[in-house]
């Protein structure tokens, strides 16, 4: 996994994942087990342990890498497995002030990072791995190294952020050569860099924006100084929304949501949004459309509104031609109707009576339709009557 530069929580998740399945089949080798087996894991998962669809794709995953890359026997058809469904959920959003109070309620650093979160759409694992050297302020920028995915990215740095993350990179620069018992000690790089440059632990563009109190060892042994641990500040944010009073079940992700959402509120083109957060498909970003909500098109709730009066149909169909199209439908056709009088149609005259299709008759038939009031042919005698006849 280390030379197909898998990220360390991959890893975990693997082996666990792996050892799990060779438990669930009394330690058996998985040379000895089979598509059937897998199959039966994978349905136990859903049906007895109840997991969710994500962890369930997350176990197949693990035993086709184990499988496929180490074992070289690639799984077949594994057959109908019983898949565990996973619903269509929206994310819980935050608005801009309820985004301000939970901000309020966070000490320093805390503060800062839930902010950059919020007004740049940074995951909390990227905010806790910001470097001094990530931070552009000249452009406004900020580039997210090895994100999710191990890819690079550059986000918006807000206008508001600017001299507190000033304010943090000069108190950086400033305890460097005064403080030699902390400074002294390295921070953690990435990959074998310490070897090629022994000096950049200990220099201010690879400091950490926000460092960990305590010191740890890497994996080669040595004694560094690693950022915040993710966790210190999941702790945080969840301490502020209940001091905040804010009902929604919001965390640090919450804040990824409420950036992007707000930008399609501003009328951002949906692509730059999928650029500022990395997506890989644009469906991923459209998740947020339904959430902006656009006052459901003007619709009211009947609870809360008089009944109005029920206009005549005629009136009904020119209400729903001249009104504004919602956004995302086309617009009405390009005409209009007027009830004003001098527009008005013109009144109808009374109607003419119709005329009698007269049958050709003769004899006393004749005679009796001449005897009927009304009978058109006391005035012209029938065009259709025979020769001779009445």
């Amino acid at each position: 996994m280390r030379t197909r530069r898998y990220s360390p929580r991959t890893e975990k998740t693997y082996w666990y994942w792996i050892r799990y399945f060779i438990r669930f089949h009394n330690m058996s080798h998985p040379r000895e087990l089979g598509e059937a087996d897998v199959q039966a894991f994978l349905t136990w998962l859903a049906v007895e342990r109840g997991v969710a669809a994500s962890t369930q794709n997350q176990a197949l995953n693990a035993l086709v890498f184990l499988y496929g890359k180490v074992l070289e026997s690639p799984l077949g058809d594994i057959g109908n497995v019983v898949r565990a469904q996973r619903p269509r959920r929206l994310p819980t959003v935050l608005s801009h002030g309820e985004a301000m109070a939970v901000i309020g309620q966070l000490q320093a650093p805390y503060d800062l990072m839930a902010s950059l979160m919020c007004g740049a759409g940074l995951r909390v694992s990227e905010v806790a791995r910001l470097r001094v050297k990530d931070l552009d302020f000249d452009q406004r920028m900020i580039t997210v190294r090895n994100g999710k995915g191990g890819k690079d990215r550059t986000t918006l740095l807000p206008a508001t952020l600017v001299e507190p993350l000033r304010t943090r990179v000069s108190g950086i620069r400033a305890r460097h050569p005064c403080e030699a018992d902390r400074d002294s000690v390295p921070v953690s790089l990435p990959d074998a860099l310490m070897r090629k440059y022994p000096n950049a632990g200990r220099s201010v563009q690879w400091k950490w924006l926000f460092p960990s109190d305590a010191l740890c060892q890497d994996q080669w042994g040595n004694i560094v100084r690693h950022h915040v641990h993710v966790s210190a500040v999941q702790k945080a944010v969840s301490k502020a929304v209940k001091l905040s009073g804010c009902s929604k079940p919001a965390g640090c992700h919450t804040f990824r949501h409420s950036f992007a959402t707000e930008l399609l509120k501003r009328d951002t083109d949906i692509r730059t949004v999928q650029e500022l957060l990395r997506h890989k498909d644009v469906k991923t970003t459209q998740i947020y459309t339904h959430v902006v909500g656009q006052a459901f098109a003007g619709v009211g709730s009947p609870l809360s509104e008089p009944r109005a009066t029920r206009l005549p149909s005629r009136e009904r169909s020119l209400m729903y031609i001249a009104r504004p199209s919602a956004p995302g439908r086309l617009p009405p056709f390009n005409f209009t109707m007027s009830l004003t009088p001098e527009r008005s149609a013109p009144a109808r005259s009374s109607p003419q009576p119709r005329a009698v299709r007269h049958e050709p008759l003769s004899g006393p038939a004749e005679a009796a339709c001449l005897a009927r009031p009304g009978c058109g042919r006391q005035q012209a005698p029938c065009a259709r009557a025979r020769p001779g006849s009445g």
